[in-house]
């Protein structure tokens, strides 16, 4: 089992290696063409059932509220890093779980979309609060200092780094574009990719509340 483990978790993280969402930079990982092929799957995305990471994370939302994963249970979550002056990963990916959640029609109250932001200096909660909801009424946007955001970060294995701008405060930050899905019980079940249209997203999402 562990042998099985370490693989896919060798996998998750290639893959998200070359998933990096270049918001300042688009050089950087875009010129790279996914050729692994994972095992079939009723999933759409990359199944990581049973990965030895993204267990967990404790943050505050754009409300001032304590939150950790355990807080969701009952709904299946989407956890997505991001900043709110991205110029395109990041609000093309949260108009796309937008459009998800129309895909999902009823089912879509049993989805929590999460954006936790990788730029704890200039997100701070009134930013958050403005910027989240403004995709759709329930998404939530998580935020902490720079130790809580390095932390959650490692926890994920996401990547995110400081792009310097012309002036001190208009640098931008390079972090990995894709998503992570945990089921009803609070259990890490996929990655998604970056930019697939609704649909793929819609049926995996509709998989995992059966």
């Amino acid at each position: 089992m562990k042998r099985i483990t370490s693989v896919v978790s060798l996998f998750v993280g290639l893959l998200m290696v070359l998933s990096l969402a270049a918001c300042g930079d688009k050089s950087a990982g875009s010129s790279q063409e996914m050729t692994l092929s994972p095992a079939k799957s009723a999933f759409n995305n990359t199944d990581v059932t049973g990965l030895g990471y993204a267990r967990d994370f404790a943050l505050t939302d754009h409300t001032g509220k304590p939150r950790t994963l355990a807080d969701y249970k009952g709904k299946v979550v989407v956890v997505f890093f991001g900043y709110t002056q991205c110029p395109d990963v990041c609000p093309t990916t949260m108009v796309e779980m937008a459009n998800v959640l129309k895909e999902m029609g009823p089912l879509a109250s049993k989805v929590q979309v999460l954006f936790v932001t990788v730029d704890p200096e200039r997100d701070t909660q009134e930013l958050l609060s403005k910027y989240v909801p403004a995709f759709d009424p329930s998404f939530v946007g998580l935020y902490g200092d720079a130790a809580a955001t390095e932390k959650v970060a490692k926890e994920f294995r996401v990547f995110y780094q400081k792009v310097p701008g012309k002036t001190p405060g208009s640098y931008s930050m390079d972090h990995t574009a894709g998503s992570y899905v945990f089921d009803p019980e609070g259990h890490i079940r996929l990655f998604i990719r970056h930019g697939q249209g609704p649909e793929p997203v819609a049926h995996d999402l509709k998989l995992l509340l059966q």
